[in-house]
């Protein structure tokens, strides 16, 4: 998995490609570890994410419980594989979610 940051102000902006799964999921954590600090805006862009695991979906929350202390969090480019799972688990529920321009099918 590739992971790109990208920080304007107090936004940060994680890209991912690749697959987020018990494998890649420490990566994203340490990027995470220090890099929240001082940031209100917490962009997930996952247009070219294929695929998140249960492992993935730990990460997500875990991170949402701590950047919604000190704002918001938000999931952007999110394809249909990936929605499903959201929809599935409940997390469509919980996290705010910029779709694609594309017909889920649920």
């Amino acid at each position: 998995m590739k992971i790109n940051k990208i920080i304007e102000g107090n936004t940060l902006t994680i890209q991912l490609e690749g697959k987020l799964d018990t494998n890649t999921t420490p990566l994203l954590s340490n990027e995470l570890e220090n890099a929240l600090n001082g940031v209100t805006k917490l962009i997930f862009d996952f247009t070219n994410l294929a695929y998140i695991s249960s492992a993935g979906l730990r990460v997500l929350m875990t991170t949402y419980k701590k950047i919604n202390k000190q704002g918001s969090m938000i999931l952007r480019g999110v394809n249909e594989d990936v929605m499903e799972i959201f929809i599935i688990t409940g997390f469509a529920n919980i996290f705010t979610i910029e779709k694609r321009d594309i017909n889920y099918k649920i």
